[in-house]
C-alpha cells in the first residue's frame, strides 16, 4: 500500500520512503527525516555534493564537548559524505542547471539511502546520477557511499573530488583542533580533537572508480584531505564512484588513527559491505518488526519510529544512552533525559535486550554526577540530571537565550525542580530487571541506582507536622506549564512507588547476594534507621486524591486555578505557552503534557495504587480536555493514544496516535529540523504493543487482549520476555490471546470468513499454463499478493502511448498507425522506438533525443488524468483485495509510473511500485515482477500478475509467478486464466479457478 502527503512529496511502501520531488524549503527537516545510522554515529540526510542552508551532521554517541551557555553539546564530527561531480566544468548541484527527474528514497530494511536523478547542467549536457549509502550495522567502524554517473547526450570530462571535511560546525561553533592528516596506500585519512574533553578521533577514507580509466591524486589541504580524479565519460556508459570510510575515537581506542588506517586497508568493496550491512539488519527486524495489515500508513511509519530509535540504540557501549533528538540534529544539544527511560526504552527491553542493558548502564556509570548534583542541593544521595551529557553533571542551560535582543531571558527551572527524573530512571531498571530476570546486572548495577536515589528522596520530602504527612515543595511535575508546585500528585506517588521498590531490591540483596548488599550499605551509607525512615515516608507521603470518584488533583491548588476551553483558541499553529505567556499560564487549569494521566498509565501495567478502571475513566474526563495534546508536547499523544484505546474511545486513540506516528515524517510541529523526536517513536511502539495489542504482563508472560483500530486487520509482532521469544500474530475481532512460546507461530485468528462473488464466469478461460506450485500447495492459504502491470490492465495509458509516439512519428515523417502501435504493447521505450525507426539510420545522441522528446509528449499527456480514467472494474477489484488482506503491487516497465499511479489516485491501495527505474532488464525478462514481489515481501509463487502483453505473461511465467493475462487469447493465451478485462471479477473466484489448477 502506498500513501502520498503532497505538501511533503514523500510516498510511503511497507518498507521504502519515496521522496518523489525536492523542495529546498525544506531542506534541513528532510535532513532529520533521512537520517541514517548504526547506533555508534548517525548521519543526518546531507546531500553529497552539499547545498545552500544544508545542515550537515555526522554524530559519534558519547563525543561531547564543552560550549558557553550550554555547558556542554554532542560535537558535530568530520563529515564523511562529500562528493563533488563537475561536468566539464559545471559542478553538480541542485540549485544550479535543471533537475529533470528526482527521486530519493530511504530503504529501513538495511538503512539504505539511495538517490536517483537526471540533471542538465548549465552548458545543456544531460548526466544520470545515482548515490548510494549506508552505516554499517555489520561494523559501526565503517560508512560506505557509491554514485553512479552516465552521461546522457554527451562525452566529456567528468572530475571527481571525494573528501574529508575537518571543518563541521555546531551551528557556528567548532570543536575541533586539527592535529595531523595524511596519504596512505589506500587513501586519506584525518586527525582531529575536541577542544575541551580531548577526545580523539581518526577518519580515513579510500576511493575506487569503476567503468572509467582514472588515477586518483591526493590533495592533503589542511583539515580538507581530498582523492580527486578527471576521466573521460562515453554517452550512456555507466562510471561508478566507492568511497569507503573508517572511523574511530579515543572513547573507543586508544590509538583512533592507526585504527581507522588498518580497517581501511582490509575493507572488501561496497556489494560487500553491503551484503554484510543487510544480514545485520535482518537480524534486528526479525526481533524488532511490526507488521501492521490495512493501513498503508501506519504500516510504514511505524516501522519508521522503530527505524529511528534502532539507528541511536548503542549496541556496544554501556557509557552512552540515546539523546532527546536521537543522533539526528542540534536540537537539544545531543542531551538525555526522562524520554530514554520511559518512552524509549520499552521498546529495546522487550526486543533487543542487550541495548536496554547498555542504556540503564549509562546511568550507573553517571551516578558520580548525580551525586555531585544532590551535593549541590544539600541533599543527599544521587540526584539525577534533567538534562546528562557525558559524566551525569546537570547540563539544562540555567538561561533560555530569546530571539529578541532586547527581551528578558528565561530561567530555565527545569534544572532545579523537575525532580521526578530520579523516579523515572528507577522505575525503568525495575521494569528491565522484571522483565529480564538479569539478576546480574540488578546486582551490580541496578540496584545501586535504586538505593541510592532512594535515599535522596528520603533528604528531600518535609514532614508537616499540622498534616503529619510528607510533602515535596516547590517542583515542576510532569505538565512544564506550571513551573513551582507542591505536592505534584505524580511526583509524590512515583517517589513512594520508588521507595517501596528499594526496600524490595534491598531485602532481595540481602538474601541472594549479601556480600554486594554489604558493599553498598557502607559505600552509600545506608542503614537501618533509613530503611526504616523509607517505610515512614511510603505510609505518610500526602497525595491528593477523592477515594470516592478517584480522581486526583495534579498538584496542590491545581482546582483552584482558572478553567480554560481549550476550543475557544482555535484554530491555532502553536502552544499555549506563548499565547497566554510564562507567567500567565501559571494560573490557567492548561497541561503542557499528560501528568495525572501518565501516572495512571506508568501504574497501569502492574495496576498499582491508583490505576483503576474507575480512575482512568474519572481523570481522563477531566484532564484530557485540559491537555494541550496537538501542541504542548510530542510526548502526549502516544500516551493519550494507549489510554484512551483502554477507554474504548478507539477513533479519538487513532486520530492522536497519528499524530505521534507522523509528527517527523510531515513535521506537523514544524520543528523537524531539529531532530528526530525519540520519546515520541517511543510512544508508538508502547501505543501499538500495549494500546492497540493490548499486552499486559502476567506472572506466565504477556498476553494480548487486542483492541486493533479500525482498517487494521492484522497486527503481528515479538516480545522478548523470561529468556524467550513469544510471537503475537493478531487479527481483527480476536479476542484475547495468551502467551507464546518460542517458535510458536500459531496466528490465533478467527479464519477469512469471504462470500464468494459470482464473478463473469462466462469470459473466464482457464490455460494450459503450468502452475508454479507444487500439488501439496493451495492457493487459498498461498497467494498473498497481486503485481498489475498499468497500461492496458489498471489504466488505457496505451492510447497516451499512441499519441506520444505518433506525434514523433509525424515529426520525424515516419508512417505509424494503431495497428504499428501494437506490437508496442509491453515493450521498453527504446525497444519500442526501435521497431518505429525499423532500419532508418540515426546516430545513438539523436536516438536519445528521440526517447526524451516522445516521453515528455507523455508525460504532458498523463497530467490530465485522473481516476475517472481507471478501466472499469479495476478499482472494485483492488479494494477487494485490499479487504480480502491481499498486497498489492505495480510492475510496470513505464519510468512515469508513479506519476501514473498519484493521478490516478490509487497511491493508497498500493504496497510496492516497481517501475522503470526499478531493474535492468525489461520484460520479458522476469527481473521487473521478482523485484515487485521482494518489495511486497513475497516469494514468487506466493504472487498473481495481472498483464495485458504476451511480453508480461511471459515474463510472469518466467519468475514463476501465477499469470492473469487481459486481452485476446492470440496474445496473452499462455496464461493460466485470461480474461477480457477486470469488470465483474471477483477474488473468490480466481481463486476457486487458481485451485482448480494447482490440483
Amino acid at each position: 500500500m502506498q500513501t502520498k502527503d503532497r505538501s511533503r512529496h514523500f510516498i510511503y511502501t511497507d518498507w521504502i520512503l519515496i521522496e518523489t520531488q525536492f523542495d529546498p524549503d525544506q531542506l534541513q527537516s528532510k535532513e532529520t527525516v533521512f537520517t541514517i545510522g548504526n547506533g555508534y554515529l548517525g548521519t543526518r540526510g546531507s546531500f553529497e555534493e552539499g547545498y545552500p542552508h544544508s545542515l550537515p551532521a555526522t554524530f559519534i554517541n558519547g563525543v561531547y564537548d564543552d560550549v558557553p551557555v550550554v555547558y556542554t553539546e554532542l560535537v558535530n564530527c568530520p563529515d564523511w559524505l562529500p562528493l563533488i561531480v563537475i561536468v566539464n566544468g559545471d559542478r553538480f548541484r541542485l540549485d544550479q542547471g535543471e533537475i529533470l527527474s528526482y527521486d530519493r528514497q530511504l530503504d529501513l530494511r538495511q538503512g539504505l539511502i539511495i538517490r536517483a536523478l537526471r540533471w542538465r547542467s548549465p552548458s545543456g549536457n544531460t548526466i544520470d546520477i545515482s548515490f548510494e549509502r549506508f552505516a554499517s550495522l555489520a561494523d559501526p567502524h565503517v560508512l560506505a557511499l557509491r554514485c553512479h554517473l552516465t552521461p546522457i547526450d554527451f562525452d566529456g570530462l567528468i572530475e571527481i573530488q571525494a573528501s574529508i571535511n575537518g571543518y563541521p560546525e555546531n551551528q557556528g561553533f567548532n570543536h575541533w583542533e586539527g592535529l595531523d592528516q595524511g596519504k596512505t596506500d589506500q587513501g586519506i585519512w584525518l586527525q582531529r580533537r575536541t577542544r575541551h574533553s580531548r577526545i580523539e578521533l581518526g577518519m580515513g577514507a579510500k576511493v575506487t572508480i569503476l567503468g572509467a580509466e582514472a588515477s586518483l591524486q591526493v590533495n592533503t589541504a589542511p583539515g580538507y584531505p581530498t582523492l580527486s580524479t578527471t576521466f573521460l565519460a562515453k554517452a550512456q556508459q555507466v562510471v561508478t564512484i566507492e568511497k569507503l570510510v573508517t572511523v574511530f575515537t579515543s572513547r573507543e581506542i586508544d590509538t583512533p588513527v592507526s585504527a581507522a588506517q588498518e580497517k581501511l586497508a582490509h575493507l572488501p568493496d561496497f556489494a560487500t559491505l553491503q551484503k554484510a550491512n543487510e544480514q545485520a539488519w535482518d537480524e534486528v527486524w526479525q526481533q524488532s518488526d511490526i507488521l501492521i495489515e490495512g493501513d498503508s500508513t501506519a504500516t510504514f511509519a511505524v516501522r519508521y519510529n522503530l527505524f529511528q530509535l534502532l539507528i541511536a540504540g548503542p549496541p556496544n557501549d554501556d557509557k552512552v544512552s540515546i539523546p532527546a533528538k536521537t543522533l539526528s540534529g542540534f536540537g537539544y544539544r545531543g542531551h538525555i533525559f526522562w524520554d530514554t527511560e520511559i518512552f524509549m526504552l520499552p521498546l529495546f527491553i522487550f526486543t533487543q535486550p542487550a541495548i536496554a542493558r547498555n542504556l540503564l548502564s549509562y546511568r550507573w556509570h553517571t551516578l558520580p554526577g548525580a551525586r555531585r548534583k544532590a551535593t549541590h542541593y544539600s541533599y543527599k544521595g544521587a540526584m539525577f540530571a534533567w538534562e546528562s551529557a557525558d559524566s551525569g553533571d546537570e547540563v539544562t542551560p540555567r538561561w533560555a537565550l530569546g530571539n529578541d535582543f532586547y527581551g528578558e531571558d528565561v530561567r530555565i527551572w527545569c534544572r532545579d525542580r523537575e525532580i521526578h527524573i530520579n523516579a523515572d530512571i528507577p522505575y525503568a531498571a525495575w521494569n528491565y530487571w522484571q522483565t529480564t530476570g538479569d539478576d546480574e546486572w540488578m546486582q551490580k548495577s541496578g540496584a545501586e541506582i535504586i538505593l541510592d536515589t532512594a535515599i535522596f528522596w528520603a533528604s528531600r520530602v518535609e514532614f508537616n507536622p499540622e498534616r503529619q504527612q510528607y510533602e515535596i515543595q516547590g517542583v515542576i511535575g510532569v505538565d512544564e506549564y506550571h513551573e513551582l508546585v507542591h505536592n505534584n500528585a505524580f511526583t509524590n506517588r512515583m517517589a513512594q512507588w520508588h521507595l517501596e521498590k528499594a526496600i524490595a531490591v534491598y531485602d532481595w540483596l540481602v538474601e541472594k547476594f549479601p556480600k554486594r548488599a554489604k558493599e553498598l550499605e557502607e559505600k552509600l551509607q545506608l542503614t537501618a534507621q533509613e530503611r526504616s525512615h523509607w517505610q515512614d515516608i511510603i505510609n505518610k507521603i500526602l497525595f491528593l486524591y477523592n477515594p470516592v470518584t478517584e480522581l486526583i488533583e495534579q498538584f496542590e491548588g491545581f482546582f483552584q486555578l482558572e478553567d480554560i476551553n481549550l476550543a475557544d483558541y482555535e484554530p491555532r499553529d502553536r502552544s499555549m505557552q506563548p499565547i497566554l505567556g510564562v507567567e500567565k499560564i501559571n494560573k490557567y487549569q492548561v497541561i503542557k503534557q499528560p501528568d495525572i494521566l501518565m501516572l495512571l498509565y506508568l501504574m497501569r501495567e502492574s495496576a498499582d495504587f491508583p490505576y483503576s478502571k474507575k480512575a482512568l475513566q474519572a481523570n481522563w474526563d477531566y484532564y484530557a480536555p485540559r491537555t494541550d495534546i496537538t501542541y504542548g508536547s510530542s510526548l502526549g499523544p502516544a500516551v493519550h493514544a494507549i489510554l484512551a484505546s483502554d477507554l474504548g474511545k478507539s477513533t479519538e486513540a487513532y486520530e492522536v496516535f497519528m499524530q505521534a506516528l507522523m509528527v517527523d515524517l510531515e513535521d506537523n510541529r514544524g520543528n523537524t529540523s531539529d531532530g528526530i523526536h525519540g520519546a515520541s517513536a517511543g510512544g508508538i511502539w508502547q501505543a501499538v504493543i500495549f494500546g492497540f495489542g493490548g499486552i499486559q504482563i502476567t506472572e506466565n508472560g504477556p498476553v494480548a487482549n487486542p483492541h486493533l483500530p479500525d482498517g487494521w486487520t492484522r497486527l503481528k509482532f515479538k516480545l522478548h520476555w523470561g529468556n524467550k521469544w513469544h510471537d503475537f500474530d493478531l487479527h481483527r475481532g480476536q479476542g484475547g490471546m495468551g502467551t507464546r512460546g518460542q517458535g510458536d507461530k500459531g496466528t490465533g485468528g478467527q479464519g477469512d470468513k469471504e462470500t464468494r462473488g459470482q464473478g463473469d464466469k462466462e469470459t473466464m478461460q482457464i490455460t494450459n499454463a503450468q502452475s508454479p506450485m507444487s500439488n501439496s500447495q493451495h492457493p487459498k492459504s498461498n497467494i498473498q499478493g497481486f503485481i498489475f502491470d498499468l497500461d492496458g490492465v489498471l489504466t488505457d495509458t496505451a492510447e497516451l502511448h499512441y499519441l506520444a509516439w505518433k506525434k514523433l512519428a509525424d515529426e520525424e515523417g515516419i508512417p505509424f498507425n494503431r495497428q504499428d502501435n501494437e506490437a508496442l504493447r509491453g515493450v521498453s521505450r527504446r525497444a519500442s522506438l526501435m521497431l518505429i525507426l525499423r532500419d532508418r539510420p540515426y546516430s545513438e545522441a539523436q536516438i536519445q533525443e528521440m526517447m526524451e522528446r516522445k516521453n515528455r509528449y507523455y508525460v504532458e499527456l498523463i497530467q490530465n488524468m485522473t481516476s475517472k480514467d481507471l478501466l472499469p472494474g479495476a478499482i472494485a477489484f483492488l479494494d477487494e483485495l485490499r479487504q480480502a488482506g491481499i498486497k498489492i503491487g505495480i510492475g510496470s516497465a513505464s519510468k512515469n509510473a508513479r506519476t501514473v499511479i498519484e493521478r490516478l489516485g490509487i497511491a493508497d491501495k498500493v504496497d510496492a511500485i516497481a517501475d522503470g527505474y526499478s531493474v535492468e532488464q525489461p520484460k520479458p525478462a522476469p527481473d521487473l515482477f521478482l523485484y515487485a514481489a521482494k518489495q511486497l515481501g513475497l516469494e514468487p509463487v506466493q504472487s498473481v500478475v495481472v498483464e495485458d502483453a504476451a511480453a508480461g505473461i511471459e515474463a510472469a511465467l518466467a519468475a514463476g509467478m501465477w499469470a492473469i493475462g487481459l486481452g485476446p487469447v492470440e496474445r496473452v493465451g499462455s496464461a493460466h486464466i485470461v480474461l477480457p478485462s477486470l469488470e465483474g471479477i471477483k477474488w473468490a473466484d480466481l481463486r476457486a479457478k487458481l485451485s482448480d489448477i494447482a490440483r
